[in-house]
């Protein structure tokens, strides 16, 4: 019995470092570029929104709170936390929050929006100092077809 349970603590914590060894390596990005799509027109739009603002997508209002990007050399992928809610007729009364939450490019079904009408989900984080280019800052821009 004492030796079965000391194999599983040594498989256990051998378990661990590997996991620990081959954790992502995040490092902070100042804009998160986001996909949206509307559902009752069909047009996805790529917008680019800086840490810390607010983007409009509809009746949505979108805050970026923080991106996260692992380095080149790292296998690839982009890590948000966003602040999504619905507002209707321009008015802070009828706000309805939606979606508060960390978002992966890699899955982006792991966490996402649930809304009738729009989809919204993290493309990749940029840094512009590394050659990424931000687009106007919260403004939705549509995607060349």
């Amino acid at each position: 019995m004492k030796r079965s349970f000391a194999i599983a603590a040594i498989c256990s914590t051998c378990a661990m470092i590997g996991t620990a060894s081959s954790a992502l390596d995040y490092r902070p990005a100042p804009v998160a570029q986001l996909q949206g799509l509307d559902k009752i027109t069909a047009r996805i739009s790529t917008f680019e929104v800086p840490v810390g603002r607010t983007a409009s997508f509809g009746t949505l209002e979108i805050r970026v709170d923080a991106c996260y990007r692992t380095p080149p050399e790292e296998r690839p992928e982009s890590a948000t936390f966003l602040e999504i809610a619905d507002i209707r007729d321009n008015d802070q009364a009828n706000r309805t929050q939606l979606f508060s939450g960390w978002m992966f490019a890699s899955s982006p079904g792991l966490s996402a929006l649930e809304h009738p009408v729009y989809d919204v989900w993290l493309k990749e984080c940029l840094d512009p100092a590394e050659g990424g280019e931000a687009a106007e800052q919260g403004q939705a821009a549509p995607e060349n077809p």
